[in-house]
């Protein structure tokens, strides 16, 4: 795929402030790809495609959980939101004509992290956390990281992650808790899951 062809699916399915995220959350994995020795394309196409399908209605996300079973791994007992990454996953698969599973898999896993996640994996899920926009106040600190120690500022994000869902009372999807685990030892061993 092209970079210009993700970049319009992403235009057509967001509106002006997801979009802008998602050019600014483009930018930064291209440039962590480039520090890191990442395929800078591929970085590029999964993040102009990780929120395609964030805007969608609770009932479209279903329908293509249930419509792609086995694609989508048990995603309808999976916290809601979740599910716009495992759809936007699936999505590119069936619809966009995405087949490089490095791709497929950081759509996928970018909300929540997973265990043995691949450096494009960690690339997008970080660029989502650190792109341009974003202003808590933890942005700045991970985005210094990101560029001394990628394993460090990967597994700092998952625990700050999972302490905002607990705070806030969301739900703690279980691949986020498992990837908290296997990554807590570049956080300086904190965990508290």
């Amino acid at each position: 795929m092209e970079e210009k062809t993700a970049l319009e699916i992403a235009r057509s399915r967001l509106k002006d402030k997801r979009f802008q995220h998602t050019v600014n959350v483009r930018d930064m994995a291209v440039t962590l790809a480039e520090r890191y020795g990442a395929d800078p394309h591929k970085a590029a196409i999964a993040a102009l495609l990780h929120d395609a399908a964030k805007e969608m209605s609770r009932e479209e996300l279903l329908q293509i959980i249930r419509d792609n079973a086995i694609m989508s791994e048990n995603a309808e007992n999976r916290p809601q939101p979740v599910w716009h990454g495992i759809c936007a996953a699936i999505l590119a698969k069936t619809q966009w004509g995405v087949e490089d599973e490095e791709i497929l898999s950081a759509i996928r896993c970018h909300t929540t992290g997973k265990r043995d996640m691949s450096l494009l994996d960690k690339i997008l899920y970080l660029a989502d956390m650190t792109s341009a926009e974003r202003t808590y106040p933890e942005a700045a600190y991970l985005r210094k990281v990101e560029m001394e120690d990628l394993d460090r500022a990967l597994g700092e994000a998952l625990q700050m992650s999972l302490e905002w869902l607990r705070e806030s009372g969301k739900p703690i999807d279980p691949v986020t808790r498992e990837a908290c685990e296997e990554y807590r030892r570049f956080s300086g061993g904190k965990t508290d899951t």
